[in-house]
């Protein structure tokens, strides 16, 4: 039996949930039109056994070279032995000539299937569709990581992002050492493994870019990262816009929004569009930077795209009077008169007119006058 539907009715976690208590086995595939991104997870029982994502194609192979687990020779090996019809994957040819014990082939699989989900849990739009599937797993090995425990890691998570964000509100941003520390490592106290990362720091290398070249979690290296800022280590940079980092404004968002709005001046919808996509793989819980997307989709003519984003940004701050309009804009286009007559007198109550903003009250009682005439006279 399938079940799907969009996100905006049934949330990440709660789909995670039912296909736990449900004890379902199958595949789960969810897709984001907003990040174009889509993912794949494998369960057995409700238990999760296999995860991959468009956004991160590379195959546990290559991935245990990257990290410096298995030697290039060695996956060349195994490669040439599957070529030659060696049945067994990838993981169990490389464990066989002794290249990576069984171990830790297990933790790199569940390293690589956990940041899959946590990745997807922090998506709150787009598709999901389950199908019941007894079939092979797809992959070089597999594992097995109870459901409740990843809901419960990805909400810490999501917690203490929230927490980090002042200070990391994206992991494109760039650390760096302050002048304080620089050539003086002998004097701090850090952990072997912060130790790892503080040599990776050159004012050059994102949060991104540190956690691939370490094969962490991006988590795990943005922690450690705000960590250090907080003991005067390092200081955050912005990202590299030329071989010189620029220090980080707390304004950052709001030039992203400058931009992507003085696109939609120009009508290129396109270039408003990539502006605030790429700030909401950073950020995609900024209120702000959602409503500014909700408005490129109404230019583009996109109205029920632009519902769903403004009513995601709306969840996550109320008090934004101009989503409130907005909505109601994207609702009116889509022949919702009444909804969107709703809407338009919440921003009539939260009263905010502005000079940015080509529309008074006048307008609007107009408009909500005109739309109950005219959603009474279809009535009728």
């Amino acid at each position: 039996m399938a079940i799907e539907g969009p996100l905006k009715e049934l949330g990440i976690h709660d789909v995670f949930q039912l296909l736990d208590l449900s004890k379902k086995t199958g595949v789960l595939r969810v897709t984001s039109q907003l990040r174009r991104n889509q993912g794949a997870v494998w369960l057995q029982s409700g238990s999760v056994i296999y995860a991959e994502i468009r956004s991160n194609p590379h195959p546990l192979g290559e991935l245990l070279v990257r990290s410096g687990k298995v030697a290039e020779a060695d996956l060349r090996l195994a490669r040439s032995q599957q070529e030659q019809g060696d049945a067994r994957k990838i993981g169990e040819i490389l464990i066989s000539v002794g290249a990576i014990t069984a171990g830790e082939l297990e933790r790199q699989v569940r390293f690589q299937v956990e940041e899959v989900i946590f990745e997807m849990m922090s998506w709150h739009e787009g598709y999901f569709s389950f199908e019941e599937d007894d079939q092979s797993v797809p992959g070089d090995a597999s594992t097995r990581i109870r459901t409740e425990a990843l809901l419960m890691e990805g909400a810490r998570r999501i917690d203490e992002w929230s927490r980090m964000e002042r200070k990391i509100p994206h992991v494109g941003v760039v650390p760096a050492l302050t002048a304080a520390v620089a050539g003086e490592e002998g004097e701090l106290d850090l952990l072997p493994t912060e130790w790892e990362l503080l040599a990776m720091i050159d004012g050059l290398r994102d949060v991104r870019g540190i956690a691939k070249s370490l094969s962490k979690s991006e988590f795990d290296v943005a922690r450690t990262i705000f960590g250090m800022e907080s003991a005067g280590i390092v200081t955050i940079l912005a990202r590299r816009s030329s071989s010189h980092p620029v220090v980080i404004e707390e304004d950052t968002t709001d030039q992203r929004i400058a931009e992507a709005e003085g696109a939609l001046r120009e009508r290129d919808l396109e270039g408003a569009r990539s502006v605030i996509e790429m700030a909401l793989s950073d950020q995609p819980h900024d209120a702000r930077l959602l409503l500014t997307m909700g408005r490129v989709h109404l230019a583009a003519e996109r109205a029920e795209d632009a519902e769903e984003t403004l009513r995601r940004a709306l969840r996550l701050d109320s008090s934004l009077a101009l989503g409130h309009r907005l909505l109601g804009d994207a609702l009116a286009r889509q022949g919702r008169l009444k909804e969107a007559s709703a809407w338009w007198g919440h921003w009539l109550q939260l009263n905010e007119e502005t000079d940015a903003e080509d529309v008074t009250t006048e307008h609007v009682q107009g408009a909500i006058k005109a739309a109950q005439t005219l959603d009474a006279f279809l009535k009728a």
